[in-house]
This record gives C-alpha cells, structure tokens and sequence, in this order.
C-alpha cells in the first residue's frame, strides 16, 4: 500500500513523502492515526500543495520549537523512588512521568517526543532528549533520587534531636 504522510513517522520518512508500508500498518495505524492518506491519483496531485504549505508550516513549527528549547533547558526535573541497596530503583522513570512533570511546570510536550530508550531504573542524573522537531532537540536535566526508607528517616530524626 502507498501512502502520503501527512507527519514526520519515526524511521519511515518525512511530511508530503510518499511511502509504500504494509496494508495492516497503513490501514490499522496510519490512516487512523491521520498520520498518512492513501496514495490514490487525486491525492498525488494534492502533494504539490502540500509540500508547499508545509515547508511554510515546518518554518513557523520550527521557530515555535526554537522557544520551547529554550524553556525546557531551563528546567530540572526531580523524581524520588523508592531504591534497593545499590541505587537501583523499585520502579522506574519513563516518558509518561517525565512528560507529565514538564506539563506540571506549565510546559505542554507530547509523551512521544521524549526519546528515552528505556525508562531510568537506578539513582542518578541524567540528560533526556525531547525531539520538539526535525532539527531542534532539547536537552532536559532529570534527577532520581531514592525515597529515604523509614528506618533512616527514624535515625536521621534520631540525630538530630541528639545534637
């Protein structure tokens, strides 16, 4: 089946490119998804139009990604878990989580474009990537931190009423 991407689709192609997928991918996925449009002769010549206009919506995307950047690498996520003795967490980090700190700070980004390989499972700092657009990816600073347990919550108290 040929389809027309109406989207950037990750590892199939760009907007406005013209692609042949498998049927179940293209019927069950993309046209749904209103990712793509099927490939007929009337639509091919609708390509043209679309092109054009979304070199001119890709420039303005661009711009707006530009000050997103800006407004997510200024940002520091926390996240405390609860971890094992060697700093491996219980739990994990994923997109999901991180996605929906940043939209606590005010800030609203698709859980998708946060391009994290698989989700943070031990102790640590790290850099996530946010894909905002083809040529802009943000860098976003995220510290896990292990939930004290109660026992040294009790002797942390413990000191501090001793002193």
């Amino acid at each position: 089946m040929e389809v027309i991407l109406k989207e950037d689709v990750l590892s199939l192609g760009h907007r406005g490119d013209v692609v042949k997928v498998a049927d179940g991918y293209g019927r069950n996925y993309l046209l749904p998804q209103k990712l793509a449009i099927e490939a007929t002769s009337g639509n091919k010549a609708v390509i043209e139009q679309m092109k054009a206009a979304a070199l001119r919506r890709s420039a303005t995307e661009k711009a707006g990604a530009e000050e997103q950047k800006a407004a997510l690498e200024a940002l520091d996520l926390e996240f405390t878990r609860k971890a094992g003795d060697n700093e491996h967490l219980f739990g994990s980090v994923t997109t999901s989580d991180i996605a929906a700190a940043i939209e606590a700070k005010g800030i609203t980004v698709d859980r998708r474009k946060v391009v994290l390989g698989e989700p943070l499972k031990s102790v640590g700092e790290f850099h996530v990537p946010i894909k905002l657009h083809r040529e802009v990816t943000a860098h976003v600073k995220v510290l896990v931190k292990a939930e004290k347990s109660e026992t040294e919550a009790a002797a942390a108290t413990e000191e501090v009423a001793a002193e």
